[in-house]
C-alpha cells in the first residue's frame, strides 16, 4: 500500500468509534491527521471519557502526527473555524472523512414511521446529515485550491444494495449521505476529487462493547459479536482508498468495508477478512 506521507487529513467525529479507528490508521500510514469532536479534556461536563486529545496521544504513541480540534459540527461557526485553522496551518486539505454523527440519541426501533418520535429527524438530519453537508461546504474550497489530483472525500454511512434498514429515519438519513456523496462526485469530477460513501459492518465501538458488558480484549466470548469487526477495519479501508492512484474509478459508488478488504487485500486487526455485514431479513 502506498504511504500517505505528505497527506493532510481531517476526520470528523473522531474522539471514539469509527472516527478514532480511521484517524489512527491514517496516522499509521503516514498522514498528518486533524481530528474533531465535542469531547475534550477541557470540558469537565463531558458525558464520555474518550476525547480528541486522547486520540492524538494514541496517534503519537504509534509514531503518527496530528492535532485535535474541539468542534461541534452542528455549529457552523465551529466547522468554519476548524477548516480555517487547517488552511492557515497546512495551506491545503487532501483527505476529508465525514464521520460526525449525532443521530442515535433516541432508541432506534423497528416500529413504523408514524409511531416513531419525530425527534429522530432533528437528531439524524441536523446532527448527522447536515453536519456532514456543512463540513463539505467549508472544506471543499480548501481542497480545490492548489493541485487536486488524488484527493478524496469519504462519508461513513450504512448501505447494503439499497436494502431497507428497518428504521425509517435511519434508512432515510443513511441513504441521504450516499446520495450526497454521489452528487458531490458529479460536481467535483472535473477537479479529480473522489467522493465515496463507505459502509462498515457490525463494529465493536465503545458503546456496543459497553452494551454487551465486554471490551476489546474479551469480545470473542460474546456470541452476538462473532461476526463483528474492529473500528480499525474501516480505518484500513479508508487508508487503502486514499492510497489508490486509480481512486476516481470508484467515485460516487457506495463501498462496503468487507468488499474493500477483498479488493485491497487487508485484514482486520485479528487477521480475519470480515465479509460485508448483512441486515437480517
Amino acid at each position: 500500500m502506498k504511504s500517505l506521507h505528505g497527506t493532510v487529513a481531517l476526520v470528523t467525529g473522531a474522539s471514539r468509534g469509527a472516527g478514532r479507528g480511521i484517524a489512527l490508521e491514517l496516522a499509521k500510514a503516514g498522514a498528518y491527521v486533524y481530528v474533531t469532536g465535542r469531547s475534550s479534556e477541557a470540558s469537565p461536563d463531558r458525558a464520555r471519557k474518550e476525547t480528541v486529545e486522547a486520540v492524538i496521544a494514541e496517534m503519537k504513541q504509534l509514531g503518527g502526527e496530528g492535532a485535535a480540534i474541539v468542534c461541534d459540527h452542528t455549529v457552523d461557526a465551529d466547522t468554519a473555524a476548524a477548516i480555517r485553522r487547517i488552511g492557515e496551518e497546512q495551506g491545503r486539505l487532501d483527505l476529508l472523512v465525514n464521520n460526525a454523527w449525532g443521530g442515535n440519541q433516541l432508541p432506534i426501533d423497528l416500529r413504523p414511521m408514524w409511531e416513531q418520535p419525530a425527534g429522530h429527524w432533528d437528531n439524524m438530519f441536523t446532527a448527522g446529515v447536515r453536519a456532514q453537508l456543512m463540513t463539505n461546504r467549508y472544506a471543499i474550497p480548501l481542497m480545490r485550491s492548489g493541485g487536486t489530483a488524488g484527493k478524496l472525500i469519504v462519508h461513513t454511512t450504512y448501505w447494503e444494495d439499497y436494502k431497507y434498514l428497518g428504521n425509517f429515519y435511519y434508512d432515510l438519513s443513511k441513504n441521504a449521505l450516499v446520495r450526497m456523496a454521489y452528487g458531490l462526485s458529479r460536481e467535483l469530477a472535473a477537479d479529480g476529487i473522489a467522493v465515496i460513501p463507505v459502509s462498515p459492518g457490525w463494529m465493536r465501538t465503545e458503546l456496543v462493547l459497553e452494551s454487551l458488558n465486554t471490551d476489546e480484549v474479551h469480545w470473542k466470548g460474546v456470541a452476538e459479536l462473532s461476526s463483528s469487526e474492529s473500528t480499525f477495519y474501516i480505518g484500513r479501508a479508508v487508508a487503502a482508498l486514499a492510497a489508490d492512484p486509480e481512486i476516481m474509478r470508484l467515485t460516487g459508488i457506495p463501498q462496503q468495508v468487507g468488499k474493500l478488504a477483498e479488493l485491497y487485500g487487508f485484514t482486520d486487526v485479528d487477521g480475519r477478512r470480515v465479509p460485508p455485514f448483512a441486515v437480517p431479513e
